[in-house]
């Protein structure tokens, strides 16, 4: 998605949580500033590959959801999903994160040379500035919600998981296998519920640039007010 499709979606997401465009720009800008530009090589597996999108969700647990992620031709992990699949064996090619929980993970897998898409918004600057020295830098993909700057890109998304989704689509995925998303979780926080409510929009449009069918998004389509979200 080029930033000027993703950006009416953006700034409806800006207008929804009271978020600051100035943040998200300064955050890009520390994030560019501890980053090298990354070679998109690195990932030329994905094209033409089915890829699964391993969400975070309690359901990533169940036998089921492991075994589709294993079936699958290469793995992108959203967080904390990644040390769920590496404690079942299922390795991962690609992890999507803002730092926010497992930064070990992210250290970890930049060191052998897993590609980590590392995403900067106005508030996990601490974060950046702590983390990211620390990992090789050759493994780290710098992105931003914001416009894209320098070697800062933006696939489009907002939360780690679609994100995920909407990078394996700019590389050319063949199909997209969504596990460990649960988007009904009663255990989540209203701030999560929301997020998980723009996660399922950004999804829709997803599908329709891709004119494929998600089956993750069965019974939730109907949830999204497309023009109240910038997706017309």
């Amino acid at each position: 998605m080029e930033y000027n499709e993703f950006e009416p979606i953006y700034e409806a997401i800006l207008a929804d949580f009271g978020f600051d465009r100035t943040a998200d720009e300064r955050a890009r800008e520390t994030l560019a500033a501890r980053t090298d530009p990354f070679d998109l090589g690195k990932l030329g597996v994905v094209r033409d590959a089915t890829v699964a999108i391993a969400g975070a969700g309690p359901s990533l647990e169940s036998r089921a959801a492991l075994e589709r992620a294993r079936a699958c031709d290469i793995v992108f992990g959203a967080s904390t999903a990644v040390d769920v699949l590496e404690a079942h064996d299922i390795a991962v090619d690609c992890m999507v994160t803002d730092l926010d929980k497992n930064p070990e993970t992210v250290v970890r897998l930049t060191e052998r040379g897993t590609p980590v898409a590392v995403h900067a918004h106005g508030d996990n600057i601490p974060a950046v500035r702590e983390v990211v020295p620390r990992c090789r830098l050759e493994y780290v993909l710098p992105t931003t919600q914001a416009k894209p700057s320098g070697h800062v890109r933006n696939f489009g998304g907002f939360t780690d998981g679609d994100r995920a989704a909407f990078l394996a689509d700019a590389l050319g995925a063949h199909s997209l296998e969504f596990v460990g998303w649960d988007f009904d979780d009663p255990s989540v926080d209203p701030m999560k519920a929301k997020k998980l409510h723009w996660a399922i929009a950004l999804l829709v449009a997803l599908e329709q640039r891709r004119n494929e069918r998600f089956s993750v998004l069965d019974g939730h389509r109907e949830s999204i007010d497309t023009s109240a979200v910038g997706l017309e």
